[in-house]
């Protein structure tokens, strides 16, 4: 397996530990017996377990950009060594952004969600 595609489930993994980290915050904000029912009327989350329930809907989003340049590339075997600096940029900017948001650090998370997008663009370029 190359390391473009290794680098796709890390961040994979790194979404999946956000939804564990983001339950904890839910819950401990609003209860388990809440989160456990349907949730037409729980209340809005607020400071860390909402801005964790944000940064887990933003990578999940840009999961979904991330995943299908990384598999399109795969298929047509156009890995090169900017893809691989790209797919490196990338996880490294959404490790800071899982870091930044829930610290409530503003102008540093912005600019670290811009280099992930950017690197997300390059693949896509790169795969026509």
């Amino acid at each position: 397996m190359s390391s473009e595609l290794n680098i796709l489930a890390l961040y994979g993994l790194l979404v999946l530990v956000l939804i564990v980290v983001q339950v904890l915050f839910a819950m401990s904000q609003v209860g388990l017996p809440m989160l456990a029912r349907p949730r037409d009327d729980m209340p809005r989350l607020t400071g860390v377990a909402g801005r964790m329930e944000r940064c887990v809907a933003n990578s999940v989003t840009a999961m979904a950009l991330f995943a299908p340049a990384v598999l399109i590339l795969a298929a047509r075997e156009g890995f090169g060594g900017g893809t691989l600096l790209a797919t490196q940029v990338f996880l490294i900017a959404r490790l800071a952004y899982a870091l930044l948001y829930p610290a409530g650090i503003p102008w540093a998370r912005t600019a670290v969600w811009g280099l992930g997008f950017f690197a997300t663009l390059y693949l896509y370029v790169a795969a026509l």
